[in-house]
């Protein structure tokens, strides 16, 4: 069973508050991380930084994955969330700090009906959230203003009420909240203030509508603290409603732990790596003996192969240590996804003697008297995989495209740590490699190269317009092979969530795309230690993979959207996919790494209006 941890918030003014709501250790990376918004009961908070957390214990384990931790320059690895059991659990602030009370002073028939304030001037009692003068529970205020840096700060409803004036009547005056009822729409919400001026809601949440008021993003990061705002912030705030899923999305970056690094000797090694560092062959010597008194999995290998393997260490880190760029499909010089490309390409039989060995990879049965399917060079089982994600950071409004600068990562602690939050998840999987010749004689052809192109168009303006003023923008990088692996990959997890019995939510993408590469890894993985039960990977056998194949492209031809969905001049978020819909390709957010763009399902089957040539005949 998951272990599930509590969140604890406390305010400088009292003690903790207690237990505020559960969630799994796992979703702390990937729903509820750093920054994000929590609702629990009649209150609303977000979870604060890793500066909150508990100071690691000297034998707390940390999840390794040599890889990654050194493209992003986390040597201590990556930790767990605390599990919360003694006290010492993640912390989650108050925030928004704005709330109203829908409540009436017994004693005056008046009082605070409808009263919108900073939460403290309600003074609600210790431990509570109601109004010292009427006891009714308060409202956290459903609107905040973030802007794409990450910063994060309440509604400014003085200047809204008064337009980006100041109030006659201030300090005197105060805001009421109301509601007509008549509608659900924006236009029923009021602001009101004692001076007499009011304003509803609407077109709070347009896009110059916090310029109109004057009103400039603050560089406030409550997750961080009241005092941890940035100076200078250029990028305009925007108005969201506190429950939105712009206000928080993760920046998530993962690795599979492959041969060498995913052997025993490997895995035993990393926590000692630091005593090869900088020493002579002497002390490197004496090193691996000392090692195999303190690491009893280390004493069936000899000093020669630990000195090796932390010579392997030594050149990774030395050779790619300066890129800490997060990981993406469309990175094609991304040395960790070309390391995989390679060990998925080729048979990985673990060592009967090693049962620690969290990796293989082997070709399907009947390998030499059976073909793949037509346009697939090389299909390959992966019959125990192991990934790590880590919470690298995030982002609000819009999420980071690929390609993307990333000035707009939000941090997670006001200081450098060396390590990161992060869990690990263990499955299987499918490898499909593509034949790269045909490939390339098919998306050297005019119509991919077009229909790609009017995607790489929109791409580039999307990339162009959230680039700060004075910064050259990133180029885009999609082309015909990218969107035809993207959308094999979505058609393969929607064809195998029929046939095998897992969601498609449970299954995951993972692509390598470059000049030179074009393959595709199915699979799923969870945190519970079981993984998975083989399904996908007998999925992937050739007797039954070239079935999956022909249901696959039968059921691609014809969406039930179509003629609208194949002839679309542009569909999906910011306009990056062209044939591709919710009937037909699109996916669960946690299935795409990609945020379910650059998808075009004419690139697979044919057709579109540049009739385009079926990859898949």
């Amino acid at each position: 069973m998951a272990v599930r941890k509590k969140f604890q918030t406390a305010e400088k003014s009292s003690k903790h508050i207690g237990e505020v709501g559960e969630v799994r250790r796992s979703q702390l990376v990937t729903t509820y991380g750093i920054g994000s918004m929590l609702a629990a009961g009649e209150q609303s908070y977000v979870v604060s930084g890793l500066d909150s957390w508990p100071q690691p214990q000297p034998d707390e384990p940390f999840l390794r994955e040599f890889r990654l931790e050194t493209r992003l320059r986390a040597p201590r690895g990556f930790r767990l969330p605390p599990d919360g059991e003694n006290g010492d659990g993640v912390r989650a602030r108050l925030f928004p700090e704005w709330y109203s009370c829908p409540g009436v002073d017994p004693k005056t028939g008046q009082g605070c009906e409808n009263n919108l304030r900073e939460r403290k001037n309600f003074a609600p009692p210790a431990g509570k959230n109601t109004c010292s003068a009427c006891s009714e529970p308060l409202t956290p205020s459903r609107f905040v203003v973030a802007c794409e840096n990450g910063h994060l700060d309440d509604f400014p409803y003085w200047r809204w009420v008064h337009a980006g004036a100041d109030c006659p009547d201030s300090p005197k005056s105060r805001l009421r909240l109301s509601t007509t009822g008549r509608t659900s729409a924006l236009r029923s919400i009021l602001i009101g203030c004692s001076c007499g001026e009011s304003a509803s809601m609407e077109g709070a949440m347009g896009r110059q509508a916090m310029q109109a008021i004057r009103y400039r993003c603050r560089g406030r990061r409550p997750w961080l603290g009241r005092d941890a705002a940035e100076q200078g912030c250029d990028r305009p705030a925007r108005v969201l409603q506190r429950g939105s899923s712009s206000v928080w999305l993760p920046v998530i970056a993962s690795a599979l732990s492959i041969p060498p690094f995913s052997q025993t000797l490997y895995a035993a090694l990393l926590p000692h790596y630091e005593w090869f560092k900088d020493t002579s062959d002497d002390e490197k010597a004496f090193a691996a003996k000392r090692i195999r008194t303190v690491e009893p999995r280390l004493l069936r290998y000899t000093s020669e192969e630990i000195i090796e393997a932390a010579k392997a260490y030594a050149d990774f880190e030395a050779g790619h240590a300066a890129d800490p760029s997060t990981l993406s499909g469309f990175e094609a010089a991304d040395v960790l996804r070309e390391q995989e490309f390679e060990q998925l390409s080729r048979p990985s039989t673990p060592d009967p003697d090693d049962l620690d060995q969290i990796f293989e990879c082997v070709p399907p049965e009947g390998n030499d008297q059976a073909a793949p399917p037509s346009g697939i060079e090389q299909v390959m089982l992966v019959n125990r995989l192991r990934e790590v994600r880590v919470l690298k950071s995030f982002t609000r409004i819009e999420a980071l495209s690929p390609a993307e600068d990333r000035s707009r990562e939000a941090k997670l602690s006001l200081q450098e740590l060396p390590w990161l939050p992060g869990f690990e998840v263990s499955g299987e999987g499918v490898f499909l490699r593509l034949n790269d010749d045909r490939l390339r004689a098919w998306a050297e052809q005019t119509a991919p190269g077009s229909r790609a192109r009017r995607i790489r168009d929109r791409h580039q303006e999307l990339l162009t317009r959230r680039t700060p003023p004075g910064k050259d923008a990133p180029k885009s990088q999609v082309t015909a092979r990218f969107v035809l692996v993207h959308t094999l990959a979505h058609a393969l997890i929607n064809e195998w969530s029929l046939e095998a019995g897992y969601p498609a939510s449970s299954m995951r993408e993972r692509l390598f795309v470059s000049d030179t590469t074009a393959g595709l890894l199915i699979y799923t993985a969870t945190s519970d230690a079981a993984g998975s039960l083989g399904g996908l990977v007998e999925l992937g056998q050739l007797r039954n993979i070239r079935r999956t194949f022909d249901a696959l492209l039968e059921r691609q031809r014809w969406c039930s959207a179509d003629p609208l969905c194949m002839e679309a001049d542009a569909a999906g978020a910011d306009s990056l996919n062209l044939a591709a819909c919710h009937s037909c390709l699109l996916l669960p957010e946690v299935s795409c790494e990609n945020g379910n763009s650059f998808l075009d399902r004419a690139m697979v089957v044919g057709g579109g209006t540049e009739e385009v040539p079926a990859y898949f005949a």
